[in-house]
């Protein structure tokens, strides 16, 4: 079985040194994208009270990190949406819909009792595997 570089993305956010996390990881071909949440480069949450400006906010910052890995919206196999309040998954999944109704990944809509910061409604997660990858 090949061995492949493990290969960690950052997008400075100072919380991946305290925490001891990446924004994503690449081994290989796979893309791994843990818990993403509704920050602006302020370090502000964006749309506070807004669950369709939240989910936009959390794919462009998955849509950056996909990209630095060598990826993109296109490569995405599955997206976990994880809300506060799952009586507004409508809201969330109308959005990730704009972004992936010609993907169609697998998807889980799950719902929490709340997040680090109690501004953030929704975080997304996301796993890809780069398409006609070869091995180097």
């Amino acid at each position: 079985m090949p061995v492949y570089d493990r290969e960690l993305i950052s997008n400075g956010n100072p919380m991946e040194s305290v925490a001891g996390f990446s924004r994503a990881v690449r081994v290989g071909p796979h893309i791994s994208i843990g818990g993403t949440a509704p920050v602006g480069p302020d370090g502000k949450t964006v749309g506070v009270g807004d669950v369709g400006v939240q989910t936009r906010r959390c794919i462009e910052i998955i849509q950056e990190a996909l990209e630095r890995a060598g990826s993109g919206l296109h490569d995405v196999v599955r997206t976990r949406v994880i809300l506060t309040d799952i009586d507004r998954w409508k809201e969330a999944i109308d959005v990730r819909k704009e972004y992936f109704a010609d993907v169609r990944p697998v998807d889980t809509i799950m719902a929490v009792t709340r997040f680090v910061n109690p501004e953030w409604l929704v975080e997304l997660e996301v796993d890809a595997v780069i398409r006609n990858w070869q091995a180097t």
